[in-house]
Parts: C-alpha cells; structure tokens; sequence
C-alpha cells in the first residue's frame, strides 16, 4: 500500500485538485445535486476517493485471498472461473401440473437449478379446499396440497440432478418433508438431494407476516429441521435467512444487513440451546439478500456481509469449521424497485442490479421478469430474464476474474462503512436484548418503516428520480400479455384434493397425525414424523392443524 509520504502527497494533490480545477468549474456551473448519497443512511457520497480513503485498509485482515478468511473476495477459490453461480428463476403456476411445465421449460431454457413459488394458502398451512383459501389458490405461486401435488411438480425431474429453492417458511418442514418423499420413491439416497428452504420465520414477523404459530415453537420446528437435515440430507441447506423482504419492506443495504445477520445469529443460539453443535448445522446455513438499484453499495454490502458473518461465526460462536464461518447467499433482483410504467425499463433496472449480484460474487441468482410489476411474469419475460444472466456469464466479462472491483478506493471504502453501519446496528439490536425482543417491542419494524417512508417522500417531492414515474413520463402504455390465474384452476385443484383424499388409507393417516401430535407435544424432533404423515398422503393443512392445536398461533399485536 501507501506510506505516510505517499498518503500526504495525494493529500496535498488533491487539495491543489480541487482549488485549481474543481472549484472553478463548480462556480460557472454547479452539480447536478446538493449532494450526492447512497441508500444506506443517506451517507455523502465524495466527489473523488483516493488511497486515504482506504488508508487503514489491511489486505490480509481485511481482504485476503477467495476461499479463504474474511472471504470479502468470496467462498470459493477460483470464483466463477470454475462454475458459474446457480441460475434459479423462481416459478410456481397456478396447479402442480401447469408448475411442472414450467420448470421444464426453464431448464429447456438453461436454467441450472429450480425455485419453487408457493401460493398463500400454502404459505398458510391451509388447504385448497379451506375458506380462508377462496380466491388466492394457485395466484402467487403453485398450490401444494398433498404429496401428490409435489410428485406432479417433479415428475420426469430427478431430483439428483438438480438443486431446488423453495420460498416456504412457516411450513417448510411440511414441504421438505415432501421433497424428501419424492427423492425416496424416486430412489435418490437423501445425502444426494440438493437445495435450499427459507425456513426463516423472523422475517415473517418483521416484513412479510406469513406466520402460523409464536416464535418460541416456530424456533423449535426450525432446530428440528437442522438437527434432522444434519444427519439425513447433509447437502440441503436448512434455512435460508432473508434480508430480501426485509429490503423490500423499506430498509437500507445496511439496515438489510444488520437485521438478516441477527436473524442468523438467533437461529444459531437456538440450535445451540437445543443442544446441536454449531459445525454440525452452520455449513447449511445460508442467506437470502437482495439485489438493488446501486451498484457499487451492492458489491459493498455483499462483500462486508461475507467479512460480517466469518467474524460472527468466529467470535461469537468458537466455529472451527472453514464452512460455519462463509456465508453464501442466493440474490434475486429487488421487486420494489419494478415499475408498472414503461414496464420495459425493468429489463435495464434487472440488468443492473443482476450486474451487482454477480460482482459481489453471489452464488445463486434470480432475475425478475419485466411485468412481476403486474403479474406472474409470462414465458416470454421469463426467458428475456434467463438470458440478462446467460449474457452477464458469457458475453460481459463480469465472471471471469474474482471480485473484480476489489481495490477501489471507493468500493472498499463503502464496504467499511456498510460494514461499520451493520455492526452498530447489531450492537443495539444486542442491547435490546436480541431480534427477538428487538422485533416484539416494533424497534425493527420502525427502523425500516421510517426509511421506506423518507423514501416516498422524496419521490413524491421529485428528489429521487424514478424514470417512467415522476420523471421522464409518457401518455400512453401499450397493451401487455399479462399471466392470468383463471377461477377454473382453483376448481381443478380443489377436486384433485378431494380425490387424493378419497383415495387414501384413512386409519394410516390418522395414526400418522397422532405420532406427530405426540412428538409435538414432547422433545421429539417433529420431522421424522412429518415424513411420515406426508407419505400417508395427509395435506399440509392437516399436518399444520396438528402442530397449531399444541403450538397455537401467532396473532398479531401479541407479545412474541
């Protein structure tokens, strides 16, 4: 790096810089902005950053080589050279069958590995055929009922062929079960079975609100699942904590940072006063993040997320393993940052925002179609968002070198200050007593909701320029192909339940739910049992209805 001499050399030269150059030019004609800033807090944005930006900077502590620890430069060590991140669109279409198209035609396409979509009800524990689920089957992604629904989904895929997402959280016990029963009738050892669920509860508290029961059970379901997967499906990730919503909710990149990476810090003091050991179940950990509009403060805040949590794993938690200490995480491109105008400058804003992803080394990727704004996305703009990422890998160079942005002045200076803005979060999270009671007293919800709220603000006001909303604008749109879920789906659905349950041994289900209300009710890790109610064929609902009659359910406004 620099010496003292060098440093006060660029010091003084800049100084000359800007009284000689700048400060003419500013005084005929200005800027664009007062200033210039990025997400995180507002923080100014410098005209020019030299080596005194990152004069502290130690390459070895702070940097050092990919692979190895902080991993800032990334997990593995020849990066993309050796295999592109996992190309995952995520998808679910309205019945099982109609899903199953789809993902056919995804990897017809390309696409490297599966994302799974569930509608609400699903993501409820509730059934197609239940009330509450009127109107919302099969709209916001597929409808899982049974385990026949899920063998429908996979039919014709071996599941020991490809790595399947599944956006599902307070049922995701339910779901992997699911997908376990169909690796083991399609004879796939367990240990083979590859893939992530989300499986993390806080957010749902926090941003999203799709929860079934209190924390304190939901907590035991999750350690459950990692004491379970441990032993049986070692390379399945067991949880994948998500900042994704909470980004979406509001927040800024370093707001989004301290709150995913104190989720994840509770999750493992749960499991470690379960009794798990921490490298047993930490290299299945894995993390959800999002990607947004500015790049470089989203190569940064990638980047000081890896440094974040090898630190964390190491201080706080005495990992030894190389694996509980590297974070990886799978990106999806920002959804609130879709606009219904002029819908085709999404594929701009996806490009970009996949572009940062990429740079920050993510290891699994998904780009939003063009009309998400509107509707499920159609074939066509699903397509036209595999190829932004089939493009980024072969033609634009972005992954054939490692971290290629590692040494700007400017880029590692901003992950310092993520980096220094995530941890004092977490120190008061801390001082508060923990996510869980920083989230029970509403201090992480106010912190993200004052944020989304300036925000508007300054779009209302035309300080934050959104192109096609309050700037750049035109009269008309053109018509748009737009995917429907037709009322005629949700009948469809309803029947095929009514037929598998038609179908079924009774008196095996029956005995299935009262092994798992038992083990509910006891310290019985819950999942074995799950399996086995799945594979008799009973639904989600009835297997959720078990677990609420001893859990109970989360109202919300109640203390958690």
């Amino acid at each position: 790096m620099f010496d003292q001499d060098d440093l006060e050399a660029i010091r003084e030269g800049r100084e000359d810089w800007a009284a000689e150059d700048v400060d003419p030019v500013l005084d005929r004609f200005g800027e664009r902005k007062d200033a210039f800033t990025t997400d995180t807090g507002g923080h100014e944005v410098d005209r020019l950053y030299t080596p005194n930006d990152v004069a502290n900077l130690d390459y070895e502590e702070d940097l050092g080589f990919p692979g190895r620890e902080p991993y800032t430069r990334g997990v593995y060590s020849t990066g993309y050279r050796g295999r592109l991140w996992t190309m995952r669109q995520y998808a679910g279409m309205g019945t099982p069958a109609e899903t199953n198209e789809r993902f056919n035609y995804l990897m017809d396409e390309g696409q490297t590995g599966l994302s799974m979509a569930f509608d609400l009800p699903t993501q409820m524990g509730r059934d197609s055929d239940d009330e509450m689920a009127a109107g919302e089957v099969g709209k916001s992604g597929v409808a899982i009922d049974t385990l026949a629904d899920m063998e429908t989904v996979f039919e014709g895929i071996p599941l020991d062929e490809v790595s399947t997402s599944m956006t599902i959280n307070a049922p995701a016990s339910v779901l992997l079960a699911m997908y376990i029963a169909v690796g083991d009738q399609q004879g796939v050892d367990r240990e083979q079975l590859r893939g992530t669920i989300q499986n993390d509860v806080l957010k749902e508290y926090i941003a999203r609100n799709t929860y079934i029961y209190p924390p304190g059970p939901s907590m035991r379901i999750i350690t459950d699942i990692f004491e379970f997967c441990a032993a049986e499906t070692p390379k399945f990730n067991t949880i994948s904590i998500s900042g994704y919503h909470i980004r979406e909710a509001g927040s800024t990149a370093a707001q989004e940072l301290a709150f995913t990476l104190g989720d994840g810090i509770e999750y493992v003091e749960a499991a470690l006063d379960a009794g798990l050991d921490v490298d047993e179940f930490a290299p299945q950990l894995s993390f959800f993040f999002n990607a947004h509009n500015n790049v470089f403060e989203e190569v940064a805040k990638f980047r000081a997320a890896r440094r974040m949590w090898a630190k964390i794993m190491e201080e706080r938690f005495d990992a030894d393993s190389e694996k509980s200490k590297q974070l990886k995480f799978h990106t999806q491109t920002a959804g609130s940052m879709l606009t219904a105008q002029q819908i085709e400058n999404n594929v701009v804003r996806v490009a970009y925002q996949a572009l940062a992803a990429v740079l920050g080394g993510t290891q699994s990727l998904h780009t939003n179609g063009k009309d998400e704004a509107l509707s499920l996305p159609t074939e066509k703009s699903v397509r036209t968002a595999l190829r932004t990422q089939q493009i980024l890998a072969h033609e634009s160079g972005a992954a054939d070198t490692i971290d290629p942005l590692a040494g700007s002045y400017y880029v590692e200076s901003l992950t310092d200050e993520i980096e220094a803005e995530a941890f004092e979060l977490l120190d008061e999270v801390d001082e508060r007593g923990g996510m869980l009671d920083a989230v029970e007293s509403q201090w992480v919800q106010r912190q993200i909701q004052d944020v989304a709220f300036d925000r508007q603000q300054e779009i209302e006001s035309g300080e934050r320029i959104i192109v096609g909303v309050n700037e750049f604008e035109v009269d008309e749109e053109p018509e748009m192909d737009v995917e429907e879920v037709e009322p005629e789906q949700e009948r469809r659905q309803v029947e095929s339940l009514a037929e598998t349950k038609a179908a079924r041994d009774d008196e095996a289900v029956d005995a299935a739910l009262a092994a798992l209300e038992d083990a509910a009710a006891s310290d019985e890790n819950v999942m074995p049992y799950i399996v086995d109610a799945v594979k008799a064929y009973a639904s989600v609902g009835e297997i959720c209805d078990v677990m609420r009659g001893v859990f109970g359910e989360y109202q919300p406004g109640s203390a958690l």
